[in-house]
């Protein structure tokens, strides 16, 4: 957290001050006045300056922005940043040039950046809050091709009664992959394997006469 003690000639100057050398705004701080002014004895002995103490706020989503800025920057990218904010999480949609070395081969980059921001921000911290990041949209075009495969390999299996084994994916990809299938009467999925080589089985359902 940046804080800061300044001195000038008066409140408003020291505070000005401050801000441009911490680089904030009024909304990102807290003031503390140490001293006012004074003029002093005759206005020229005793003169006093203004001193004000500024404390930055802790602003736990400007410090993930803040945190993904410093790994983008030797990378010589410069994104736009669109922050979602409720209850229990925070979306960092990112938009850019040349940022699919931030994606990854089927996301592996994207979930790892994601699983560090996590584990940085909410290291120590007693209440959880997700963090997600998506790229160019790049989430929810995975989330339908998943949904797509999902029932095209479920026709699969139910048209050649033999299992099909889906390629190896992360928790969350396999949870839409079960979901997307969960209410087809004629298959049934579970998932075998461990991490990170864990994959769906779409599996055909006998059928009973």
């Amino acid at each position: 957290m940046k804080s800061i003690e300044i001195s000038a000639k008066t409140v408003e100057e020291a505070i000005d001050l401050a801000l441009n050398e911490l680089n904030l705004t009024k909304d990102e701080v807290n003031i503390e006045v140490l001293e006012q002014p004074s003029k002093g004895f005759f206005g020229i002995i005793g003169t006093k300056k203004a001193v004000v103490k500024v404390d930055e706020i802790y602003n736990p989503t400007k410090k993930a922005k803040d945190f993904l800025m410093q790994i983008f920057a030797p990378m010589n990218l410069n994104p736009k940043i669109e922050i979602v904010e409720d209850k229990s999480s925070v979306t960092f949609n990112i938009t850019g040039d040349d940022l699919g070395i931030l994606i990854g081969r089927r996301g592996d980059t994207l979930d790892s950046l994601q699983f560090l921001l996590n584990l940085v921000m909410n290291k120590d911290n007693e209440s959880r809050t997700k963090y997600i990041i998506d790229i160019e949209g790049y989430r929810k075009k995975r989330e339908e091709t998943l949904l797509n495969l999902a029932l095209r390999l479920g026709d699969k299996a139910k048209r050649t009664g033999r299992k099909v084994i889906l390629e190896p994916m992360n928790p969350q990809e396999r949870r839409i992959i079960h979901m997307t299938l969960q209410n087809d009467t004629e298959i049934g999925t579970y998932s075998e394997g461990e991490e990170p080589y864990r994959k769906v089985v779409i599996i055909p359902k006998i059928k009973r006469n």
